[in-house]
């Protein structure tokens, strides 16, 4: 380590967006002008985002004297803040709109001859940051695309093609620009994916609400029904059922009581509990997977390393060819020397490294955030070019395979069947649990209205069901646990409940049991086509499971 002694816990890591970088060309820029500061640790650079990720000691150097290092290499760099989702250049810089509009005006110097030299004020106006980056490389020994543009365009002011010059100038203004607007947008992925977890949090003993970044270790929090938990822990009082499809993919609600081990980013759906941190906001599971899609980006495929080492032989190889195509037929002396010189000058333009090197990691970054968007968190690059030779593909059973949503596949009441489904429908609309939601659609989709005002004393109880007066009748409604809840000693066997893997739910009047309904967790759509694609490319398939074994059969013999 540079710059003294300091264990790692004294070590600060900033992200500092660079939006002059272009390629992983001018990653050794970066590195050489960073590396060498008293206090930085590690220095390590996502070009697709433009980001630099900086380990380094705050007390030895600063965020501000970390940007002001780059920015003598013209770098346009600025420290990062976290949720600025307020991202600098939506528009083009001034330099380029000015240099745009110029451009266009030339055009006019076929119906007026002297809007020609306007095409060279969109030169000066565009060849500013153009220039202050060339000489920026050339004070650290590097030769990137601004030195080779410095060329072509400086050649062709010399041939006298001021309106390709200032094309050149033009374009690579705005090339730059929608390089910086693509990695906004990837730096939008990692933001929402950081901000499932909430950012404040309520103190337990005292109900004040703080910054979850400021909750330490130990902290009793309190989480009310239907709010989501804002830092890892585990309940050390009350009870209630979390809903963690954003983290684990899976439709049913969890029960938590005493003991049970929460994650931040989940929804508390019924009942109060008093939650213990065990760890930072920053060390929670959220934190961790925006951690994984981080270094992801940072992890280089075998094709991305194998690119990048013939990079660096590529842009000294094309300053050869092109200064070869210049100086050759100019010691022949050939007649056409000037189409000799225009021809070095186009190798130069439409042989830039940038796209060779730019072409993997950005297919690369499209997949992994494409896969992060939709869930999907991918170690890195190296393993998506893995994937094309898989022959064997273990699939999770729960949000993956099925829909993760419950849907009423039987209804069947014991008395009236309008009456008894209206005050089911009528209780459960007062429930914020998902299995509620099933009902009252199923409810709905047969004309039935459930009408919650009508509803009295109802009741809550995590991990077992509700109970509602309606009518003048208690209604109990929940599992197996309902029916000692409403005073019947006897609990209905259900057949489906073991032959057809489906969650089965129970409904009492008083102590007298009313009815049977049944839930299940049908197949996503497209599920069976997927399958079979994955067949026909000869890919063999498996589901995974923690259900039943009726359960899992049940999903398998889904058409």
């Amino acid at each position: 380590m540079k710059g003294g002694d300091s264990s790692t816990k004294d070590l600060q890591k900033s992200y500092f967006d660079v939006l002059g970088l272009c390629c992983s060309s001018e990653i050794p820029l970066i590195e050489k002008i960073l590396n060498p500061l008293q206090g930085i640790h590690n220095v390590s650079v996502i070009i697709t985002t433009k980001t630099v990720i900086v380990l380094h000691d705050s007390a030895l150097i600063s965020q501000a004297q970390i940007v002001k290092a780059l920015n003598k290499a013209r770098l346009d760099a600025n420290i990062r803040m976290q949720g600025d989702k307020n991202y600098k250049k939506k528009w083009p810089s001034l330099f380029a709109v000015v240099c745009g509009l110029l451009l266009l005006l030339s055009f006019f110097r076929y119906v007026y001859a002297p809007m020609k030299w306007l095409a060279v004020g969109a030169v000066v106006a565009g060849f500013i940051p153009l220039f202050l980056k060339a000489v920026g490389s050339l004070r650290n020994f590097r030769i990137d695309i601004n030195f080779l543009m410095l060329i072509a365009v400086g050649g062709s002011i010399v041939l006298k093609d001021y309106w390709e010059a200032a094309t050149i100038v033009f374009l690579l203004n705005i090339s730059e620009w929608l390089e910086t607007r693509a990695s906004h947008k990837a730096n939008a992925v990692m933001s929402s994916l950081m901000n499932i977890a909430p950012q404040k949090a309520v103190l337990a003993d005292t109900g004040e609400e703080v910054n979850a970044n400021e909750v330490m270790v130990n902290t009793r929090l309190a989480v009310k029904a239907g709010t989501m938990i804002p830092i890892d822990g585990v309940v050390v009082e009350g009870n209630c059922e979390v809903d963690e499809k954003t983290l684990t993919g899976e439709s049913f609600p969890v029960s938590k009581q005493a003991s049970s081990t929460v994650w931040a980013g989940t929804v508390n759906l019924n009942g109060y509990i008093s939650v213990k941190t065990t760890a930072l906001a920053e060390a929670c599971v959220v934190a961790r997977m925006a951690k994984l899609v981080e270094e992801a980006q940072n992890n280089k495929s075998k094709t991305q390393r194998y690119v990048d080492t013939i990079a660096q032989y590529y842009t000294p190889v094309v300053c050869v060819v092109a200064a070869c195509l210049a100086a050759i037929p100019a010691a022949l002396r050939v007649h056409d020397l000037e189409k000799w010189l225009h021809l070095a000058l186009v190798v130069l333009v439409s042989a830039c490294p940038c796209a060779l090197i730019l072409s993997t990691p950005v297919a690369a970054s499209c997949a992994l955030s494409k896969a992060a968007k939709s869930g999907l968190l991918v170690k890195g690059a190296e393993y998506l070019e893995i994937l094309s030779t898989i022959k064997f593909i273990c699939f999770d059973k729960t949000g993956t395979i099925t829909k993760g949503e419950f849907s009423v596949s039987n209804f069947d009441p014991l008395i009236d069947n309008d009456k008894l489904l209206y005050w089911v429908s009528s209780i459960e609309s007062k429930s914020s649990h998902p299995m509620a939601a099933a009902l009252v659609e199923y409810a709905q989709s047969r004309s039935v209205e459930p009408q919650a005002d009508n509803v009295e004393e109802f009741k809550n109880f995590p991990g077992e069901g509700i109970y509602g007066k309606i009518d003048g009748q208690d209604v109990y409604i929940g599992n197996k646990r309902i029916a000692i809840r409403a005073g019947c000693s006897q609990v209905p066997r259900n057949a489906s409940e073991n032959n057809e893997g489906k969650s089965v739910g129970y409904i009492y009047l008083g102590s007298t049991h009313a009815g049977t309904f049944s839930l299940s967790d049908s197949c996503r759509i497209g599920v069976m086509e997927a399958l079979e694609e994955l067949k026909s490319m000869g890919i063999r398939t498996a589901m995974l499971t923690g259900d039943t074994q009726a359960a899992a059969n049940f999903a398998q013999n889904q058409d």
